[in-house]
């Protein structure tokens, strides 16, 4: 019993003095962005439809991930903080619309609202985690989504460009 209070002992000194010495930074922001210029490109060569991307916003905007995959439904995914710190992500896909986005929005429902957003007719989604607005296009479905203000997640929608 006394050699493991002292064996105790001897992991917590060390493990205190690792902890003092060993430089950390509690303010320090955790999230790193990513530049996806190159995915971008590579999905508007190979996806069946138009890529959508924002153009415009801020560098309060911070990119924080990207993906294509085509064996997902050409599936398009760019994530976004936006400059609340709010998560954004704009997902387009050639999956089934209801499942596609049921899944991207974290079982966010249909309203049957709609919202005109730069001169696009868009659905209006809302969940318990995430709120979305979705735009069915031909052979495509494109979902603004995220934990963001409704305001923010119109204003993705706005900034989304083709080219």
């Amino acid at each position: 019993m006394r050699d493991m209070f002292l064996s105790m002992a001897v992991i917590s000194a060390v493990a205190g003095v690792v902890y003092i010495f060993v430089p950390h930074d509690e303010n320090a922001n955790p999230v790193k962005t990513v530049d996806y210029r190159v995915e971008l490109l590579t999905a508007r060569r190979a996806a069946p439809y138009p890529v959508v991307a924002p153009d415009g916003l801020t560098e309060k905007w911070k990119p924080t991930s990207v993906s294509y995959d085509r064996k997902a439904g050409n599936s398009w995914h760019l994530g976004f903080l936006d400059p609340e710190g709010k998560y954004v992500a704009v997902e387009q896909s050639t999956s089934p619309a209801k499942k596609y986005v049921t899944e991207v929005s974290q079982d966010a429902r249909n309203t049957g609202r709609t919202k005109q957003v730069a001169g696009e007719t868009w659905q209006h989604w809302e969940g318990s985690k995430y709120d979305a607005l979705v735009r069915h296009d031909k052979g495509s479905t494109t979902v603004v989504t995220g934990s963001a203000s409704p305001e923010r997640l119109a204003e993705m929608a706005a900034a989304l460009k083709t080219s």
